[in-house]
């Protein structure tokens, strides 16, 4: 898509990478003090601590957000977090897009693993998910009520 183009996170998208996931938390499930904790935080939460953002732009105007958060686990190197396409760009491959790019971002930096979680009732995502390469993996402790499915990719 021509029209599509992934970049970097700047403070200017900080209120975009939170209201985009507020929106599809709030849809389905409801807010816990782990979301707030990254999304009110993004900088000191996901950043500074060797994270990464990346944002979708359509035309533009930024519509999909994704986080790589620096995991201090044996296993794995980061979590696929905070993926989120706005309502209007969904159906676009923006998900795909994005998706590919914190793949590459997360190769890029020398990760060799990626871990995610979710909720098997948002099968769009899942799917996107699967697509990306994640397998369902099990038993690890999640601070999220809503998750019920914990997904990982090898690089």
């Amino acid at each position: 898509m021509d029209n599509v183009e992934i970049v970097n996170y700047e403070p200017a998208y900080k209120e975009v990478f939170r209201d985009l996931n507020v929106e599809w938390i709030s849809a389905y499930f409801k807010m816990e003090a782990s979301d707030y904790k990254a999304l009110d935080n993004a900088d000191s939460y996901i950043l500074q601590n060797g994270g990464y953002i990346l944002v979708a732009l359509l035309n533009k105007e930024p519509v999909g957000v994704c986080a790589l958060i620096k995991m201090d686990d044996p296993s794995y190197d980061f979590e696929l977090a905070k993926m989120a396409v706005a309502p209007k760009a969904q159906g676009k491959k923006i998900g795909w897009l994005i998706g590919e790019a914190i793949k590459d971002k997360a190769r890029s930096v020398g990760a060799k693993t990626l871990y995610l979680e979710s909720n098997t009732m948002l099968i769009p995502a899942i799917s996107l998910y699967r697509k990306l390469g994640f397998i369902e993996v099990f038993g690890r402790h999640t601070p999220y009520e809503r998750c019920n499915i914990q997904m990982a990719l090898d690089l």
